[in-house]
């Protein structure tokens, strides 16, 4: 989904998901080689024309803010992760993610504990 964007595009779209609701101004002064408002009003209309983002009105003129909620963009995301560099497996990427467990405290390996064992469950399985 969003590794389709041009990299200017994706960049905004991050940047949406990252602080929530931006105008214009602020989206030009947290880019990298500041872009000009026209600029990055032209990325904006084109994103909303993809559906990527939304615009409502404010007291301040126009914000801006992803339109795909981050739990649906992050799943789509990591799907397509899976599927480039996992071949489409996910006991691959779980392993890739324990193999970095050094990175990983006590309560985040429970938890993922937990979410094998819920998966388990709902699939009827021992």
């Amino acid at each position: 989904m969003l590794s389709k964007l041009p990299p200017r595009e994706r960049q905004i779209v991050n940047l949406l998901y990252e602080q929530g609701e931006m105008a214009v101004a602020a989206i030009c002064d947290s880019l990298p080689d500041r872009p000009s408002g026209s600029a990055v009003r032209t990325m904006l209309k084109r994103l909303e024309d993809k559906g990527f983002v939304r615009r409502t009105e404010s007291h301040r003129g126009f914000l801006y803010s992803p339109a795909v909620a981050d739990s649906v963009a992050r799943r789509t995301a990591l799907s397509e992760v899976v599927r480039v560099f996992f071949n489409g497996s996910p006991a691959g990427a779980a392993s890739a993610l324990l193999g970095m467990s050094e990175r990983l405290d006590g309560s985040e390996l429970d938890e993922i504990e937990a979410m094998i064992a819920r998966a388990r469950a709902a699939k009827g399985g021992k």
